[in-house]
């Protein structure tokens, strides 16, 4: 597998078009980690990412979606009670720890690979202007297997509305 620093310097932040970048495959090299295409691509930028920083001190990342009334899952998810599914805040979390693996050098393709403990005590709703997604890295092995599990929580114009810990993204290799 082609070491992912062959293809891409990290950076501190990324804006948008550098996401997207992303979701087309290659920009950490083939067969390495992306992030997916819009409309799936859960967030606008990323603000923050680093390899020491964070809660636990093992690296952390901080993701933000812009908020507009015409966004495609206030149209579909309980039609007349427009809000955001709990479950694209957990999959912005996933895609985070994935991105935050081929980012920080390990090759493969992300994949979430389970969650320890959910907690809802709000929501996205239309009237929201800016989710902001926090993600602290708890532990990374590397090797054979690399794993990445975190723990993280989705703002909603500052709120917390959603948490989770043991967000678990392992990197799989390409099979010929």
């Amino acid at each position: 597998m082609p070491n992912p620093h062959d293809f891409h310097t990290p950076q501190p932040s990324y804006s948008k078009d550098e996401l997207l970048k992303s979701s087309e495959g290659g920009y950490f090299g083939p067969g390495n980690a992306q992030l997916p295409a819009p409309p799936m691509l859960m967030m606008d930028r990323i603000a923050e990412i680093s390899l020491d920083g964070g809660e636990f001190r093992k690296g952390h990342i901080v993701g933000e979606l812009d908020i507009v009334p015409g966004h495609w899952f206030f149209d579909c998810h309980y039609r007349g009670d427009a809000m955001m599914p709990g479950s694209l805040g957990l999959d912005a979390m996933w895609q985070m720890v994935g991105y935050w693996l081929g980012w920080s050098g390990s090759p493969g393709k992300g994949r979430a690979i389970g969650v320890g403990e959910l907690e809802v005590t709000g929501f996205v709703t239309p009237e929201a202007r800016c989710v902001r997604y926090e993600v602290a890295m708890r532990m990374v092995r590397r090797g054979k297997l690399v794993l990445g599990i975190a723990d993280g929580r989705v703002l909603a114009d500052g709120v917390c509305v959603f948490m989770a810990k043991d967000m678990r993204v392992g990197l799989t290799k390409a099979v010929d």
